[in-house]
């Protein structure tokens, strides 16, 4: 068997959710493992990529894809798919990695399971699956029948857990063969975000309830999350009222995150907003309110005024 990984960026290292999806792919039976990273080829994480398994890694620099182009992206997958004589084609369960095997699905007329938490191979071309259905309240058992299984792991379900031994790997600078049409739909990033973790593959974010008070009121948040190389996240509340973009909720019916460290400020915890948080590592509540739902799946929490508390702990921060 041949496993196609798709394999995100946070910074200059592999996302922690595209390792837990590498983790995965290694557990499909006596696999190859090769992976797709669109980024220039003095930056592949080579060392990091062999430490998970990989053996051929397929470099897709600017000049062929500037920027994150899903149509381009499955096309090239879908190339290196049938040049590979992958069996299978994963990526994490993130926004970019659910969208782009999407796209794959309809580019090769294939099924795509998504959010998967166990994968399979049943022999011929069927593979089992085991997979998050509402966001996570469910789990779902199916069978896929397909010459080719696409799937996304889901982000908190795989522990990220390196080879017993590290392979030889090899780096191939490929060039595919793209339409305009391909590339019609492309999000560039601007140099200020370049690098920039998302929220499903942060290692920190930073959370904001209603007890922010308003959108002014996460300039502090945006402060501390980037002192801390993290990013802001909210609740659903802050969404329904407007002050931030949907793209930033954690929770069941925004983005499932699992960082090293949820810091959730003025957060209630509904448990909608639960089941986005809790793959966290470590969970730090700051809220006024003792009797916060969160405050049950905390680890460490400070009862006071985030005005306050964060102020200060940014303040501790820069004097460090």
């Amino acid at each position: 068997m041949s496993v196609l990984c798709l394999v995100e960026l946070d910074g200059a290292a592999p996302a922690d959710a595209s390792l837990r999806a590498l983790t995965l792919a290694r557990s499909l039976g006596d696999s190859s493992v090769r992976t797709v990273v669109f980024v220039d080829s003095a930056q592949v994480p080579s060392a990091a990529l062999a430490d998970y398994g990989v053996t051929d890694a397929y470099v897709i620099e600017p000049a062929a894809v500037d920027g994150y182009a899903p149509q381009a992206w499955a096309r090239v997958l879908a190339g290196l798919a049938e040049e590979t004589g992958a069996t299978a084609v994963l990526a994490a369960g993130t926004d970019r990695g659910n969208e782009v095997l999407a796209h794959l699905g309809a580019i090769t007329g294939l099924p795509m399971a998504a959010n998967c938490t166990i994968v399979t191979p049943d022999g011929g071309q069927t593979h089992r699956l085991v997979r998050h259905r509402w966001a996570g309240l469910l789990l779902e058992e199916a069978v896929m029948e397909a010459p080719v299984a696409l799937f996304t792991v889901a982000t908190d379900a795989v522990a990220p857990v390196p080879a017993q031994a590290p392979s030889a790997i090899q780096v191939h600078v490929h060039k595919p063969d793209l339409s305009e049409d391909d590339l019609r739909v492309r999000a560039a990033e601007s140099p200020a975000g370049a690098g920039g973790a998302s929220l499903a593959t942060a290692r920190v974010v930073v959370g904001g309830g209603r007890g922010v008070g308003g959108p002014d009121g996460f300039a502090p948040l945006e402060e501390l999350a980037g002192l801390l190389g993290g990013v802001v996240g909210v609740s659903r509340v802050v969404t329904s009222e407007g002050w931030r973009p949907h793209k930033q909720q954690v929770g069941q019916t925004g983005t499932k995150i699992t960082p090293e460290l949820y810091l959730a400020c003025g957060i209630s915890g509904a448990i909608q907003h639960i089941a986005g948080c809790a793959g966290a590592k470590h969970i730090i509540v700051i809220n006024t309110d003792p009797g916060a739902p969160i405050l049950a799946h905390a680890d460490y929490a400070v009862i006071g005024d985030l005005h306050q508390v964060i102020p200060a702990l940014v303040s501790a921060l820069r004097s460090r």
